[in-house]
């Protein structure tokens, strides 16, 4: 072990190099200043650091992997990471970028070594879950006691150490927001290796733990939401990237976004999403926190559109804000909640700005945050926080300090006037005056507003009562009481707001999926979202890691599932016998320009439409799959401006005819007809729907010689 070392050895090595990249200004000096550092690098022989530990638990791997074997002769990028911290997850898209710009052929691998805060986060099953929910493709082993955290004296989280291929520190980079730097220092190292040939391109056995799951109709659901006066639930699905709105019994009614991520405005069949988590439903609106899109979005169920209202698509580092949404960067939004702040009723969208550790607001319509100035609708600004991660309260907002803020719940009426707080990394709940932005603890924690570490699963009032990574909250003012969802404690706790009095209400401490049905023998695994129902009587809450949405019933203290129904009825406009009117061809829609076909006046025109849908899918019954054949600009050519019909066979081709006009109006134009077909389907496994469309233009070329009975064009189309 004499030769083995920390990054102690390390820093002082690369100040130096870090001072002189600030002094280079071009790419090609920055470059040649990290190559002649590798190569003083490799001149010492005290760089090489302790391999893993034998015993520890691998995932995304055939086997355990050593850096002496498997790893060796590669480049290595070690991510020390725990899974609940925002900052680590800030980095997984620079991670991303990397294992696709470099294979393990090329000689990088990443390893993700995670090294656990919580002690929930030790279990190496609620590892697996998260590398399930964040996407994470490369190994990732289990440090439960942080064993190489130590050897390396790493300090926190994120932090990235990379190796060359004899398993020799390179380089290290803490925190987030250090894309170019990795960038460069993996480039430069695996040119540097490469060239001295000392990579090798073998295969390290990588074996994605995805790949074996079974579809279910839920992945990993995030946060729930309530609109009580339509008995509607929207449900976070963020593992599918996607929003549902079901009715209270189950019933989906509209399916917006997914199954992949992505970041559309527009039809809410072409919309995407990337890992959704808050929402709050008011008639036919749902508003979105659009989290790993650093958007607020809103869904327009009347009008089937889907908008950004805040962000610009990539994460920001804006700790003020003030600029108009569209134009002002934000970071992890992860809840939000309607409110009122010196204007009509719900006037602001709050948000949990994870990301800057803040809570934010939004303005829906012209209003004034509380001892603030006025505020345009529109106008996106910080409310409350400083953005240092810390357990401050302070009866200024803007000297207040959370930690990684994730649940919101608003409770406006008098005596309490406040917004709740799940405050995720201080383990605490808060509150948030609304008449002057004053934050006072509630329970959980401890009143060092630096120790983070003040958690656990203790029932108590005030700070004796411990919480551990609590992500939601939800308020019954017909009890004036408020749920939490206490997620690593994998427990539904409630607080008593006058006494401060927190008590377990459902669950055992024990990750799992038991129903009870009793609230003392039904298990939870990291429920991550919760609202309150049917007058306070009914709790949903987000089962997270167990794919489910869950309802307590108040009364009689049974759980019960939510029978998610996936089929699709109320999803798409009700069913016409052939629609009115074309419906509008979305963005997406496959467009197909076909051979000018030569007719006769007074001919008729078949057209065989032949449509093939994805493997392992079928026909949405109900929906009103449809075509239209339009003339636009030559409307003379049919009887009727638009014909049409509906799709419910797809077995055999379509067959559309239309006969020709005996005259010919307009002898010199080159008119066209254009057939639009728009089908809805489902997946025969998991029967989740989408919708996709087509056209096809059809260029006529038209004599007034008579010619045969018909002529037939074949027209074919796979989804």
């Amino acid at each position: 072990m004499a030769s083995q070392c920390s990054l102690s050895t390390l820093f002082p090595i690369q100040s130096q190099l870090d001072v002189d990249l600030e002094e280079a200004t071009t790419e090609q000096e920055k470059e040649n200043v990290v190559f002649q550092y590798l190569k003083k690098l490799d001149e010492r022989g005290d760089l090489k650091i302790p391999d893993f530990q034998p015993g520890l638990e691998w995932l995304n791997t055939e086997g355990p992997l050593s850096l002496n074997k498997e790893l060796a002769g590669k480049v290595v990028l070690l991510d020390f990471f725990t899974y609940c911290c925002i900052n680590c997850m800030h980095i997984l898209p620079d991670l991303h970028r990397l294992e696709k710009k470099h294979s393990v052929k090329d000689g990088l691998i990443i390893v993700g070594v995670h090294s656990a805060k919580f002690p929930n986060e030790k279990v190496v099953d609620n590892v697996r879950s998260a590398v399930l929910r964040y996407d994470i493709c490369h190994p990732v082993v289990n440090d439960s006691e942080a064993l190489l955290w130590h050897e390396l004296e790493v300090s926190c989280w994120p932090t990235l150490v990379l190796l060359g291929p004899q398993g020799n520190l390179l380089f290290s980079l803490v925190g987030e927001g250090h894309r170019d730097k990795l960038t460069l220092f993996t480039d430069c190292a695996l040119r540097h290796y490469g060239e001295q040939g000392l990579l090798k391109a073998h295969a390290v056995g990588i074996k994605l733990y995805r790949d074996s799951l079974p579809p279910s109709i839920l992945s990993f659901p995030g946060k729930v939401a309530i609109d009580s006066s339509r008995k509607r639930l929207a449900i976070a699905d963020t593992g599918h990237h996607r929003i549902l709105v079901v009715s209270s019994t189950g019933q989906l009614l509209h399916v917006i976004g997914g199954p992949e991520s992505g970041r559309q405005d527009g039809d809410l069949f072409e919309a995407s999403f990337n890992s959704p988590q808050g929402l709050a439903i008011k008639g036919d609106t749902v508003y979105v926190a659009d989290t790993e899109n650093h958007l607020i979005r809103k869904i327009d169920l009347l009008e089937g559109r889907v908008s950004t209202l805040a962000g610009v698509g990539a994460q920001g580092t804006d700790r003020e804000g003030g600029a108009m949404g569209p134009q002002q960067p934000i970071s992890s939004p992860w809840d939000v909640t309607l409110g009122t702040a010196g204007g009509v009723e719900d006037n602001v969208l709050w948000i949990a700005m994870a990301g800057t550790h803040q809570i934010w607001a939004y303005f829906l319509a012209d209003g004034k945050l509380p001892k603030g100035s006025e505020s345009k609708a529109g106008m996106c600004v910080r409310w409350a926080g400083s953005g240092n991660e810390e357990n401050r309260n302070n009866s200024y907002p803007h000297k207040a300090g959370f930690a990684q803020p994730s649940g919101l719940a608003l409770a406006p009426e008098e005596p309490w006037s406040c917004l709740y707080v799940a405050d995720s990394e201080s383990s605490t709940i808060r509150t948030l005056a609304l008449k002057d932005g004053a934050v006072k603890s509630l329970v959980g924690g401890e009143r060092d507003p630096m120790n983070l570490f003040a958690f656990g699963d203790v029932d108590g009032k005030g700070v004796d009562a411990k919480l551990q990574h609590p992500l939601c909250v939800a308020w019954a003012p017909e009890q004036s009481l408020l749920y939490v969802a206490d997620s690593y404690n994998h427990k539904i706790k409630v607080v008593d707001p006058k006494t401060k009095q927190c008590s377990t209400l459902a669950g055992t401490g024990e990750a799992g999926d038991t129903l009870g049905p009793e609230f003392n023998k039904s298990c939870f695994n990291e429920p991550g979202g919760i609202c309150a129902g049917d007058g306070g009587k009914l709790l949903y809450v987000a089962d997270t890691n167990n794919h489910r949405v869950k309802v307590l019933d108040l009364a009689s203290k049974t759980v019960s599932l939510l029978p998610i129904s996936m089929d699709c009825t109320d999803s798409v406009p009700s069913k016409l016998s052939g629609p009115a009117k074309a419906p509008t061809l979305p963005k997406s829609a496959a467009r197909k320009e076909m051979p000018a076909v030569a007719v006769s006046a007074g001919q008729t025109l078949v057209m065989s439409l032949s449509l093939t849908l994805p493997e392992g899918t079928k026909l949405t019954e109900e929906a009103p799959s449809c075509w239209a054949l339009s003339a636009e600009g030559h409307e003379w050519l049919l009887e009727t401006p638009v014909v049409t019909g509906d799709i419910v066979d797809l077995s055999k081709p379509l067959s559309i005819s239309t006969k020709l006009p005996a005259v010919i109006k307009d002898s010199n134009s080159n008119p066209s007809l254009t057939v639009g077909v728009w089908v809805y389907y489902c997946m025969e496994t998991s029967n989740a729907c989408m919708m996709k469309a087509a056209s096809f233009t059809q260029p006529l070329q038209i004599s007034a010689s008579p010619g045969a009975e018909e002529v037939t064009v074949l027209l074919t189309h796979a989804f």
